[in-house]
């Protein structure tokens, strides 16, 4: 019979520490940072008590973080933050979507509700104001300069004042150009950004007076934005006729400059021969009108 006091001189601690030599392999296989907990659970199945084991010389290193660094969900590895309109986990945790970056918060997108949506948590700037960078280019938010500070490094950029820089207007969206049937309706856009605030005219081929004159088939509507700082035109042309092709101007300007951009329609009548039907012995040819009616119904 063999002796068992050999095995009774294996320390009682021994099997638990191969335990947690195996269990700290297998983790370290998948790249983890923040090891189970020696009881055995996870981290998430600890819930509140939130026990992690932190390893720091496991932890990946974070690069190309626009939203800059946040501790992981164990407090223990630097990783990327979500940047702004990113998801991110409303209570903080950071378990599952992960934590906003520097100057971020996690909010309820409660826009949603009024399109009978879920509402969703996204990472929203702290603060909404514009600044304007050294390098002459107006920033929506705080957050926004930081992403271009992180992508242009060698640049050196900072902020030389609140708020928006004060330039010529700068044309965003250029009305484009259009081929239209006559009697149908036509619409021009053109989106303005600008500090100080624009105005924007439209006119005409090399017209001295600006649109719409008295012109009673012609209006032009403004508003501001989609965005803070900016101006949206529309120049609409019921019932086109031929005499109403050519180049339209969009002019906007303030005390510091100007901007144009031009967009040209063209005029078109429907051909006959692919709009009307062909003429049999004995029938009447169908009229203009009649084709243009035609051509309506076909759309």
């Amino acid at each position: 019979m063999k002796d068992l006091s050999t095995f009774n001189s294996v320390p009682p601690s021994l099997p638990v520490m191969l335990l947690l030599l195996v269990m700290g392999l297998a983790w370290s296989f998948h790249g983890a940072s923040c090891l189970p907990h020696p009881t055995g659970l996870t981290w998430a199945e600890e819930g509140a008590e939130g026990q992690c084991q932190c390893v720091p010389q496991l932890c990946p290193r974070a690069t190309a973080c626009p939203a800059g660094l946040v501790r992981d969900h164990c407090g223990c590895c630097l990783e990327c933050g979500n940047a702004e309109g990113q998801p991110c986990d409303l209570d903080g945790s950071g378990t599952f979507y992960g934590r906003c970056g520097e100057h971020l918060e996690c909010q309820l997108d409660i826009q949603e509700l009024g399109y009978g949506g879920i509402p969703k948590p996204q990472c929203v700037c702290r603060s909404q104001g514009a600044v304007c960078g050294s390098d002459h280019i107006t920033y929506q938010n705080i957050c926004k300069f930081q992403e271009a500070v992180r992508e242009r490094e060698k640049w050196n950029l900072s902020i030389t004042s609140d708020g928006p820089c004060q330039a010529v207007p700068q044309i965003k969206h250029h009305p484009q150009d259009q081929v239209n049937m006559s009697g149908h309706d036509v619409i021009f856009m053109c989106e303005v950004f600008a500090y100080p605030m624009a105005l924007v005219e439209w006119r005409k081929d090399e017209e001295e007076f600006a649109l719409p004159g008295d012109d009673p088939h012609i209006s032009i509507q403004s508003r501001g934005g989609p965005l803070k700082y900016e101006l949206s035109s529309w120049l609409q042309i019921e019932g086109v006729r031929k005499a109403d092709g050519g180049t339209y101007f969009c002019i906007a300007h303030n005390k510091l400059g100007n901007a144009t951009a031009k967009a040209t329609l063209l005029v078109a009548t429907a051909p006959p021969s692919l709009f009307s039907s062909p003429v049999n012995p004995g029938e009447e040819a169908p009229t203009a009108s009649e084709e243009e009616e035609d051509y309506s119904d076909y759309y």
